[in-house]
């Protein structure tokens, strides 16, 4: 890590200076712009206070300390509070000799390991996965790679919604319009049967507030909703009829469900459902009005007070014995930390839900435990489409198997459009162009700051030119053609060795730094929370390939020291963007 090396040396440069500690981490460290002399910038503005130097003068100092103990230090300038350092080619070049694996290269090994709990997914088991489900699951997913990258443990984990009022109206739906049909007699997935149930529920109670007179956007007080209240307590009493027909459909959807996650590469090291967590955070409820905690109004009805703290008074049972998402979360949480003595538990939930998690921390730690604090909700935006946004109870929503077989078939025309990969037997440009259409799709989603709205166009996500998946997918398969015609011509790429005193163009240059870099980028992307930083580092990575391999010959390049080095390099950069592409669940190919 070679970033860690200038900041250890500027470390004890500070110390024989001005015999002053500071730590290793704290020393900014930059790619020294284009526009000046230099390959790595120090920021030198927080030594000036233990110099007592003006910054160019305290800049100068540190300089010249790092040439006399830094071998690979040619020169320095100084501009201002920043000193630009030039690196001797053999520098580069000993430095990326040491990286042997980049699938270990890239992952530190921090002082602490951390066990983190990441809840991502948690469908409601009352429609099928839509496109916002698919941000959700890749954020996920992808942040929990990162975690394991920056060397901590992490368990993926999922909370299935299959109980409460949603559930009900599926199933008050399918008891008046079902007629017994089945994923199998219907031909299509569970999951999308009773999806077509709930809006066929909500349609036919909005008509019915219309036809009582009640306001269209309010009909809590329809026959429909009044039998679907009636059902929850049934289902909560233990009834017998209602517990086999919630078996049955739900039994329906969580296989639809799997489907989906096995063809989004997506997956869980535990599962909880909401139906065995509810009565545990029930039982913690009713304990917190004896603690006197909570308070029980007249009509039953269970709350907590956090008016106080900017928040108000939240319901957590309901005045007929009910549960609501917050009694469950409570009896999940607690749960969790019993099963994983989690040292953090992250909820990737969208940020409609700020409040929400807001009151959970509140709530567990008016009930008594200190680990509630270790509660972060990862919030991110909202995806639309160019058409504007979905609702799942209107039918309006973009369905995630609708969508996975949409991204295929676009990067199959597109495809042929660029004339790419036709050569290939059919079965293999099938599975090309599933993998060219998850590319396309994980990338553009997570390539977007996860704080931020987005809007998805599916035709632009493949763009074999821009900053895509696609692109990143066919760099690698350039490089992959580059490696194998060099086999063909007799050379053992396997057994080749780095020459540290071959000259370096700056196109290489440029491409070892961003390949050194990669163990940074991972700490950053780990603190941040953010896979747009892996996306855009490995998009940054394939611009320099595509670049070197544009302006430097590499196969015809005469000299043997050349030639070998660059056809190292090239597949020390292919090895790269396998690595950091799977932590974004994207597969590379090796032809296209």
């Amino acid at each position: 890590m070679f970033f860690l090396d200038i900041a250890n040396a500027t470390v004890v440069a500070a110390q024989t200076l001005w015999q002053q500690d500071i730590a290793a981490e704290t020393i900014q460290i930059e790619k020294t712009p284009a526009h000046f002399e230099g390959d790595i910038t120090i920021v030198v503005f927080p030594f000036v206070k233990m110099a007592r130097l003006k910054p160019e003068d305290t800049a100068t100092a540190i300089g010249n300390e790092l040439i006399n103990t830094i071998e690979g230090v040619a020169s320095f300038n100084v501009i201002k509070g920043f000193l630009n350092i030039v690196m001797k080619p053999a520098f580069w070049l000993n430095e990326i000799s040491k990286i042997k694996s980049s699938s270990n290269y890239g992952k530190l090994q921090p002082a602490e390991s951390k066990t983190i709990v990441l809840e991502y997914s948690s469908p409601n088991t009352n429609k099928p996965l839509h496109l916002g489900h698919i941000r959700n699951n890749l954020l996920g997913w992808s942040l929990a790679e990162i975690y394991k990258a920056a060397g901590h443990k992490v368990v993926k984990v999922n909370l299935i919604n299959d109980r409460g009022i949603h559930i009900c109206k599926t199933m008050v739906a399918y008891n008046m319009w079902g007629k017994g049909e089945t994923p199998r007699s219907a031909g299509i997935k569970g999951d999308h049967l009773i999806g077509k149930y709930y809006v066929l529920f909500d349609k036919a109670s909005k008509e019915e507030a219309v036809e009582l007179g009640i306001a269209k956007d309010d009909d809590t007080d329809t026959p429909l909703m009044l039998d679907a209240r009636a059902m929850l307590r049934d289902w909560e009493n233990g009834d017998a009829r209602t517990l086999e027909l919630w078996n049955k459909l739900n039994s329906w959807v969580i296989e639809g469900f799997e489907a989906t996650y096995k063809r989004l590469g997506v997956d869980f090291d535990k599962i909880y459902r909401e139906s065995e967590t509810y009565l545990s955070g029930k039982e913690i409820v009713m304990k917190g009005i004896s603690d006197g905690v909570l308070q029980q109004d007249p009509d039953g009805s269970v709350w907590i007070d956090l008016a106080n703290e900017g928040l108000d008074r939240k319901i957590l049972l309901r005045s007929d014995g009910t549960t609501v998402y917050m009694t469950q979360d409570i009896g999940t949480a607690v749960a969790r930390q019993k099963d994983f003595s989690a040292d953090s538990m992250v909820y990737v939930v969208g940020n409609e839900q700020i409040y929400h998690f807001d009151v959970l921390k509140k709530t567990l730690k008016h009930l008594g435990y200190s680990w509630a604090d270790s509660i972060m909700h990862y919030s991110y935006g909202m995806v639309e489409l160019p058409e504007g946004k979905m609702k799942s109870r209107e039918g309006t929503v973009v369905d995630a198997d609708d969508l996975l077989d949409e991204m295929k078939q676009t990067a199959a025309d597109i495809s042929k459009e660029a004339g790419k990969a036709q050569d290939l037997p059919a079965e293999e440009l099938d599975k090309l162009y599933e993998m060219i259409g998850q590319g396309a799709l994980k990338y553009f989603i997570l390539r977007v700051d996860p704080k931020k709205n987005m809007l998805f166009n599916p035709s632009e996500s493949i763009d074999f030119n821009g900053n895509t998946g696609p692109f990143i997918q066919y760099t690698h398969a350039r490089i992959r053609s580059v490696l194998s015609k060099a086999t063909e011509s007799g050379i053992d790429t396997e057994s080749l060795e780095w020459n540290s005193e071959a000259a370096l163009k700056t196109q290489e240059k440029e491409l070892i730094f961003q390949l050194l870099s990669l163990p940074q980028m991972i700490g950053k992307a780990a603190s941040a929370g953010s896979p747009a930083i892996v996306a855009n580092f490995s998009f940054e990575l394939a611009q320099m390939f595509n670049s070197m391999y544009q302006e430097i010959s590499i196969l015809r390049e005469p000299d043997e020291i050349l030639r070998n080095n660059r056809l190292l390099l090239a597949k020390r950069t292919a090895e790269t963007l396998r690595f950091i592409m799977e932590l974004l669940g994207v597969e590379l190919p090796e032809r296209m």
